[in-house]
């Protein structure tokens, strides 16, 4: 693997990284802003769902790093 391929899977695990510490910090503020809001349970689910898909993103974005690192080749 070249070294800017490493940088690049680097970027991207950096980026994951990122995103899952933001979206659980969002989805902890959601948790405690619906219930002093008393938001309905619709809205809290949203932000469920929201923090779900998050959280697959970087499953599948960590899926293609692994492969990637696996195979050598830095693609994906």
């Amino acid at each position: 693997m070249s070294r800017e391929q490493d940088i690049a899977l680097s970027k991207k695990a950096r980026m994951v990284a990122i995103v899952v510490a933001a979206t659980m910090l969002l989805w902890m503020g959601a948790q405690v802003l619906g219930a002093q809001l008393g938001l309905p349970a619709r809205f809290v689910f949203l932000f469920d769902f929201v923090a779900l898909a998050a959280f697959f993103w970087s499953l599948v974005v960590i899926y293609q790093i692994w492969r990637a690192r696996r195979s050598g080749d830095g693609r994906n």
